[in-house]
């Protein structure tokens, strides 16, 4: 397309050329022709002039002969006068037309000349439009491509507020999360305390199984012993001795001195006593076993030596009937209590950890899921970043482009209006000079 219009506008120009080229040399011909003409006049005067001047000579030599002297040296004067002027006219036409020829020379070269520069600004205006024409359809689909961008910007403005919103609820889990560790912090050391104690119940409930296990033995010791004292005292009923009011049947003694030494003191006193000394219930009713086992042993001691001592005084074997009831020794009714309460705390301490670890092991799985969202929302976060920066840069590039091609569109418009003025000055000189 753009070479067929420059193919037509040359042709167009070389029509104009043509025609002015025509019309310069109908000026040459019109002006040769009036100092042709001018030239002819002169010569037609000085034609006339010689006529004249002939005729004049005919009739003055055709006259009288007296006036033939005089007359010649004026019809010599007038000769020469009219031929000194036809002489200065015809330099002055030939003056007149060497300067016309020179002037017409003249402004046919500057009418090339002009019409030269008419063509080279009519393709620069061209190429100019052109140039315009395609700054403008480049202008065109860079808004084009900056709206498409504004658009993508404004949707990724969005999303990244929305990832920003995310990453906000993130945070407010992150804070929940520390606070779930702290509370799991302080469940696990509730837990570690827990266990520290059901620890020390199972070894005080190992300590009461062993002591259990001692007065137990104990017991079984006291039994053996109550069962000897028992035969003993059939022993000496047999053997018709009685036993004093300082025996009990049941193991106690009165306060009397066996070989000068007093008795044991009384239950009461000895429970007393230990409840002082000891720390718990069970350390008083093992030392009470202590004490009566110790007392049983003494009384032992001391039937076995009354039953030494009437063998030995008598020689016969007696009998003799107990004058109490043994009393029969169960489980301390205490002890059992005591660990029946330390069972039910044990199984309420050991519930309590399994549930805790059930807690600590869901916070734990919420911490781990409540950790990859908020890695991937921060990864998110960093793309979306990463994108708008790099859109940025491009908006900010497709502005400059834009601003560049403004300019460069107002410099064409520019230039195009200048070269239009100028063309329409050489369109006016041109009407100007055309005209005679």
């Amino acid at each position: 397309a753009r070479a067929e219009a420059r193919e037509i506008r040359m042709k167009e120009l070389e029509r104009q050329q043509k025609e002015l080229s025509d019309d310069d040399e109908r000026m040459s011909v019109g002006s040769r022709g009036s100092v042709r003409v001018e030239d002819r006049d002169y010569q037609e005067k000085g034609s006339r002039a010689a006529s004249a001047l002939t005729a004049s000579t005919l009739t003055s030599l055709g006259g009288s002969s007296s006036r033939r002297g005089s007359g010649e040296t004026a019809l010599t004067v007038d000769a020469e006068s009219s031929l000194r002027e036809i002489k200065d006219a015809l330099a002055e036409a030939e003056e007149k037309y060497r300067k016309a020829m020179v002037s017409n020379a003249q402004l046919d070269n500057e009418k090339n000349n002009l019409m030269y520069q008419v063509d080279t600004l009519k393709d620069s205006l061209m190429e100019l439009e052109e140039l315009l024409s395609e700054s403008r359809r480049e202008y065109q689909e860079k808004v084009k491509e900056y709206e498409r961008q504004k658009q993508a910007h404004g949707v990724l403005q969005f999303q990244f507020s929305e990832v920003k919103e995310t990453l906000k609820q993130s945070e407010e889990l992150l804070n929940e999360i520390r606070q779930l560790r702290l509370k799991q912090h302080g469940f696990v050391t509730e837990i570690s305390d827990l266990q520290e104690t059901v620890e020390w119940k199972d070894k005080k409930i190992g300590a009461l199984e062993r002591q259990k296990e001692y007065t137990d033995a104990i017991r079984v010791e006291r039994d053996e012993l109550r069962e000897e004292v028992v035969k003993l005292k059939d022993i000496l009923k047999k053997h018709g001795i009685i036993l004093g009011p300082d025996l009990n049947i049941n193991g106690d003694v009165s306060e009397v001195e066996v070989n000068g030494t007093p008795g044991a003191e009384p239950a009461s006193q000895d429970a007393a006593r230990t409840q002082t000394e000891g720390s718990s219930m069970l350390e008083i009713r093992l030392r009470k076993l202590v004490d009566e086992r110790e007392k049983m042993i003494e009384q032992v001691k001391k039937l076995k030596a009354q039953l030494d001592q009437k063998t030995q005084n008598n020689g016969t074997d007696s009998g003799c009937s107990p004058d109490g009831e043994m009393m029969e020794n169960g489980n301390d009714p205490n002890i059992m209590d005591l660990q029946r309460d330390s069972s039910r705390q044990v199984n309420d301490l050991k519930f309590k950890l399994v549930k805790a670890e059930q807690e600590v092991t869901a916070l734990e799985q919420n911490v781990t899921r409540l950790e990859g969202q908020v890695t991937r929302y921060k990864s998110a976060a960093e793309n979306a970043e990463t994108v708008e920066d790099e859109l940025k840069a491009e908006k900010r590039k497709l502005q400059r482009e834009l601003r560049s091609a403004l300019d460069k569109v107002e410099e064409l418009e520019s230039n195009n209006s200048h070269l239009c003025k100028r063309l329409e000055k050489m369109k006016s000189s041109r009407g100007m000079a055309q005209t005679p």
